[in-house]
């Protein structure tokens, strides 16, 4: 296989990963109608608590899933009665999302230094076996292939339940029309809740094995991982979570692509193709307009 291919492959696992990245925070908008700058955070939260369920419990990070998934999704039901109720009722819920969710993304950010200190953190990627894996005549971290999975898996369940749930049929109507869903008595708060609470999730998940995608973990990583989720959504489509798929792997497979062959180009190169594609098509590649209030 050549290095192309190699790469391409690679872009998928990473595509794949970053798709999980961003679909809570499309989840979020699409449904509510605001922008969660705090989204790294909580994967930053995430990282930290796999890092500790392997570092003081001695438990592989797999075991975080099912803990985080349960703690986040607790934790977003009443964080969102807490917030968002309060902001649709503003004249202008986007903007002043901004400002809230920036403000709680500074104060989990402090509290995150405060408790965990400063230092970039990391967990050994033998926790998922040390060999790596062979595919297609190519070797790949196990962590890698290990993630990817993980994500395809999540982004399934997220499918499965929006189109194959009454909840999940319920969210996509305040997703296409909030005020005709309140008309036909779908308990928007309820569902906008629970749907907030997923976003949290998957966000948490996705933290799970940020110590294995990128390397290391520490508190000021929210900011840097909420910029490329926005980067990620805006491509496939603001306010279409299953976009933001195909926004993840286009977004993986350029990362991938550009640290092979222009290094030096590669942090720069995924936005230049998100403004080439705004250009091209503003509301992004599964183009519809997102509605309106």
């Amino acid at each position: 296989m050549s290095l192309f291919e190699y790469a391409v492959l690679a872009g998928l696992f990473y595509g794949l990963y970053f798709a999980l990245v961003g679909v809570g925070l499309n989840l979020i908008f699409g449904v509510m109608r605001i922008i969660n700058l705090a989204h790294g955070d909580f994967l930053m939260l995430g990282a930290y608590g796999a890092f500790y369920i392997y570092h003081l419990l001695g438990w592989n990070p797999l075991w975080a899933i099912p803990i985080e998934l349960v703690v986040f999704l607790g934790l977003g039901l009443p964080l969102y009665y807490l917030l968002v109720p309060r902001l649709q009722k503003s004249g202008d819920p986007e903007m002043l999302s901004f400002i809230l969710f920036f403000g709680l993304s500074q104060v989990i950010e402090a509290l995150a230094v405060f408790a965990f200190g400063n230092d970039q953190r990391s967990i050994p990627t033998s926790v998922f076996g040390g060999a790596p894996i062979h595919i297609a005549g190519q070797i790949y971290p196990s962590s890698w292939v290990v993630s990817a999975a993980v994500a395809l898996i999540g982004i399934v369940l997220i499918y499965l339940y929006l189109y194959h749930t009454r909840a999940g049929r319920a969210t996509r109507a305040i997703m296409t029309e909030r005020s005709e869903a309140v008309v036909t008595g779908i308990s928007v708060h309820r569902v906008s809740a629970v749907a907030f609470g997923i976003g949290i999730a998957s966000a948490a998940l996705a933290g799970i094995f940020s110590p294995f995608m990128f390397g290391a973990i520490e508190p000021s990583m929210g900011l840097g991982i909420t910029v490329t989720s926005f980067v990620i959504i805006v491509i496939g489509s603001l306010g279409n979570p299953l976009g933001t798929v195909l926004g993840g792997i286009l977004y993986g497979e350029a990362l991938m692509l550009m640290q092979t062959f222009l290094t030096s180009w590669s942090e720069m190169f995924p936005y230049v193709l998100l403004i080439l594609i705004l250009l091209v098509k503003p509301s992004g590649l599964l183009g519809k307009a997102v509605r309106s209030a």
